[in-house]
């Protein structure tokens, strides 16, 4: 999820498409991809829980912290692949994800469509600092308290380096 995370604050529709309708459909899919993993993540939440716990060694408040960490972010990105389906409610055209997939029967809806527009924007970079704040939180747990948290989460490729 984090490399495609990082794609889409470092490129926007707008920067993919003067590269051509093969780069627009691969950023349309790498989209329609990561908005299925958002709602499985979701899914899977609402079933079993978040599938990590809080260390041993957390403070209550970092544990309180940790837990809320989580679930904005998995909520969030169902909510903001929910914002990207009001986008193509409102549009004027028919919105195909992947290029094939219809979001949305458009209804037309300018002003909408330009509000919803603002407000994915604008949710999605909020989950994106949030999720920053994540990653630092789980730096710190790995280097201040020293709980092996990065060890827990990274593939083992990675681990010489932690």
């Amino acid at each position: 999820m984090l490399p495609l995370l990082i794609w889409f604050v470092v490129m926007q529709p707008e920067d993919v498409v003067p590269m051509g309708r093969l780069a627009f459909k691969i950023h349309s899919n790498l989209a329609l991809f990561f908005v299925s993993i958002s709602i499985l993540w979701t899914a899977d939440m609402m079933r079993r829980g978040l599938a990590g716990r809080p260390g041993p060694k957390l403070a209550p408040w970092a544990r309180k912290t940790h837990t809320i960490m989580h679930k904005t972010i998995i909520w969030g990105l169902f909510c903001v692949g929910f914002t990207g389906f009001l986008l193509g409610l409102t549009s004027s055209v028919l919105l195909k994800a992947g290029g094939f997939l219809p979001i949305a029967p458009p209804m037309g809806w300018k002003h909408m469509n330009e509000l919803v527009g603002d407000f994915h924007i604008i949710q999605f970079y909020t989950l994106a600092v949030i999720i920053a704040g994540h990653a630092v939180f789980h730096i710190w747990r790995h280097f201040y308290l020293r709980d092996n948290a990065l060890r827990i989460m990274v593939p083992k490729t990675f681990h010489k380096w932690l």
